[in-house]
C-alpha cells in the first residue's frame, strides 16, 4: 500500500459490495455470507446482512481489500453489532493472506469481551482478552488495532485494552472485516495508516 487509506462507503450503490472488496468465510461452505452496502440512520455502512446458512462454531465470515498489503498498521473503524444468537459484533482483520490466514481483534457484546487471535490454516488461537466491557448491542463504537513487528495493542472507543506480542504473521498482508457465526455487523469509517 503505497498512502494511507480511509474508506468510507457512501460512493457504493445500496445493495452492493464495494469495488476492490471480497468476500468469503474461514471454514465456510459454498455459499458465503451476504455482505452489502446499507443505509442505516442517514449514512452508509458495509453490513454483513445474511450469514452463511451452516452455522458452526469454527466459521468465521471474512471481507477484506485484496490490494492492501500492510505489515505495521494503525487501523481504526467503526462497528454496530446488530443482531444474532449465537454470537454478535465483530472487528478487524490484517495482515491477511487469505481467509483462512490472518490476526483478528473482535468485541462481542454477548459475553462483553473483546479479544485478540490469529487464525491460521483456518483455528483461531487466543492471545489475550479483556473482559466485563461496556457496550451493547445496537451501540456504534470505535475498534482500533495497532501493530508494530510483533506487538499488538487494542483500543475500544479510544481506550487501550488489549496488548499482546505474537509472530505467527510476519510478512505484509491485507485488511478487512471479521463476524462469526450468525452475527449481522455493521462497518463504516476503516482507517489504514501503514507504519
Amino acid at each position: 500500500m503505497a498512502a494511507d487509506l480511509a474508506v468510507t462507503f457512501d460512493q457504493t450503490a445500496a445493495g452492493a459490495v464495494p469495488e476492490g472488496w471480497k468476500v468469503g468465510a474461514t471454514n465456510g461452505g459454498a455459499e458465503p455470507a451476504r455482505w452489502v452496502v446499507e443505509e442505516i440512520g442517514g449514512r452508509k455502512v458495509f453490513s454483513l446482512v445474511e450469514p452463511e446458512r451452516r452455522l458452526p462454531g469454527d466459521l468465521y465470515n471474512v471481507a477484506w481489500m485484496p490490494g492492501t498489503r500492510v505489515k505495521d498498521i494503525d487501523t481504526t473503524v467503526s462497528i454496530r453489532a446488530n443482531k444474532g444468537s449465537q454470537d454478535q459484533g465483530g472487528g478487524l482483520i490484517w495482515r491477511a493472506s487469505d481467509a483462512n490466514n490472518y490476526y483478528v481483534a473482535r468485541y462481542n457484546p454477548l459475553e462483553r469481551n473483546f479479544r485478540l487471535y490469529h487464525v491460521k490454516d483456518g483455528r483461531r488461537t487466543q492471545l489475550t482478552t479483556a473482559e466485563n466491557l461496556p457496550i451493547g448491542t445496537g451501540e456504534w463504537f470505535t475498534m482500533r488495532i495497532v501493530q508494530r513487528g510483533d506487538q499488538i495493542e487494542g483500543y475500544l472507543n479510544g481506550q487501550k485494552v488489549l496488548d499482546a506480542r505474537d509472530r505467527t504473521f510476519a510478512e505484509a498482508g491485507a485488511v478487512g472485516l471479521w463476524t462469526k457465526a450468525d452475527a449481522t455487523t455493521s462497518f463504516d469509517d476503516l482507517v489504514v495508516k501503514d507504519l
